[in-house]
């Protein structure tokens, strides 16, 4: 802790944005960086806690405070040594984490600014590319093999583990590149997939193969590929979205989110689509059902599309801004988030139920929705829904569901065969997938050394 009074004369200083005016022409990351006498400075203010709630809160359990003081002074290429000891992919949540450390920060619990780690996380890791810090390991192989089937956050951080530990790894994607949800699931203005593609291309040369356009069943795993691989790896995420089963859900112009965001994501990675096959937001108004990460994402692409308006609904209450005495620490605190897309404009709402699409000509183009409210259930759990006013109509010509996903099911498997991220737990952050990646490789190893041991 070189600067041990940095947190008291030095306030918090975010990157920021780049201009709305700017920023909402281009897909770029909106997302800009400080210099670097300023970023050292911002890491000077980490107070190297007695107990730093930091790494309790963070799922990967970085030491913030050992790389913010590298960071301090000047020592990037340590820095970046003490992140990658926790962190296999920090240009990923450097990027797109919510920054549990940050709501963690005893700085945060005491004036409101934290420290921030996430930027510095992102600076440190940017540095050690351009300067070559990152470099390519080649481990001693033990002779066994382990498959992952999917390429997502999770995935990939099993696949790259278990090949650092000596083993031959084969990852298995049903798409045509890697990624999973980092690819086809967040928008290039937040995530640019020259990142992705960067690691990728690190983990191939350390010899991690991949294998594209593979789509395997769940049968194919118990029979063909657990007989195969000394051990197989289940990372596939949540592919079913929680849909909105309600009158006039064929209506053409209704779509799951994730079918804009990834083909959009595809479209700028070259793809083309036919007219028909186009969803676009030019010209329309949009209206986003959803009030999570994923519908912030939705009214970002629109806007990126040239919609005409967008409005976001939400069926639970507005959360408190700046503090919620209903979720204290050690909670997550839920407030009201509001993200750059929603400060490129959008009309937000609250205690919004959604009835019936309406449509002309088979084309979405309204929707009737009812103000609602909430009271406690008497036999307790779930709140009550109770009507709060009219229904009214919403005009849109482009309604995108953005509602969450469903946990996936799964049929008895194989001893040798590991369940992994999201495929596990259902929908969650892309910090605790790289998390569970982790957890997962190292319980496969763990059983692998004890069939051996046999």
């Amino acid at each position: 802790m070189g600067n041990p009074k940095a947190f008291l004369t030095v306030p918090r200083k975010e990157a920021g944005y780049r201009p709305i005016h700017d920023r909402i022409h281009d897909f770029g990351e909106v997302e800009q960086t400080l210099n670097t006498r300023d970023r050292q400075e911002q890491a000077s203010r980490c107070m190297d806690c007695g107990v730093p709630f930091c790494h309790w809160a963070c799922p990967l359990g970085n030491k913030d405070p050992e790389w913010n003081d590298a960071l301090y002074r000047g020592e990037w290429e340590q820095a970046y040594k003490l992140l990658k000891k926790t962190n296999p992919f920090p240009e990923f949540t450097g990027r797109i984490c919510p920054a549990l450390c940050e709501k963690a920060c005893v700085l945060y619990l005491t004036t409101g600014e934290a420290v921030t780690n996430r930027e510095n996380e992102a600076a440190i890791t940017e540095r050690a590319f351009l300067e070559g810090y990152v470099t390519i390991e080649h481990p001693e192989r033990n002779g066994k093999r382990v498959a992952v089937i999917g390429s997502g956050p999770a995935g990939l951080a099993a696949a790259q583990a278990l090949n650092y530990m000596g083993y031959e790894v084969t990852v298995f994607e049903k798409n045509e590149a890697a990624g999973g949800l980092l690819r086809y699931g967040i928008p290039n203005f937040k995530l640019n997939k020259k990142i992705i593609d960067r690691r990728i291309e690190v983990m191939k040369q350390e010899s991690v193969e991949f294998k594209y356009n593979c789509s395997v069943s769940s049968a194919a795993i118990s029979s063909q590929l657990s007989a195969t691989f000394d051990a197989v790896i289940i990372a596939t995420g949540t592919p079913t979205a929680r849909d909105l089963n309600i009158p006039g859900r064929d209506l053409k112009g209704v779509h799951l989110a994730l079918e804009l965001l990834s083909q959009q994501n595809r479209v700028l990675a070259g793809m083309e689509f036919s007219k028909d096959e186009r969803i676009t937001a030019k010209g329309k108004d949009v209206l986003v059902i959803g009030g999570g990460d994923t519908g912030s994402d939705c009214i970002g692409t629109a806007h990126r599309q040239g919609a005409k308006s967008v409005t976001q609904i939400e069926i639970m209450p507005k959360p408190p801004v700046g503090h919620n005495p209903a979720t204290p620490w050690p909670n997550w605190p839920v407030i009201l988030k509001t993200t750059s897309s929603h400060e490129e404009g959008c009309t937000r709402r609250w205690n919004i139920n959604t009835l019936e699409f309406l449509g002309e000509k088979g084309h979405v183009t309204g929707v009737r929705v009812q103000p609602i409210d909430w009271k406690p259930n008497p036999a307790g759990g779930r709140p009550l829904m109770v009507e709060a006013g009219e229904p009214e109509i919403i005009k849109a010509e482009l309604v995108l569901l953005a509602m969450g996903f469903l946990k996936p099911e799964h049929p008895e498997y194989p001893d040798n065969v590991f369940l992994c991220g999201d495929a596990a737990s259902g929908a969650s952050l892309v910090v605790r997938a790289i998390a569970s990646g982790l957890q997962t490789a190292a319980r496969v190893n763990s059983f692998l050394e004890s069939v051996g041991s046999k």
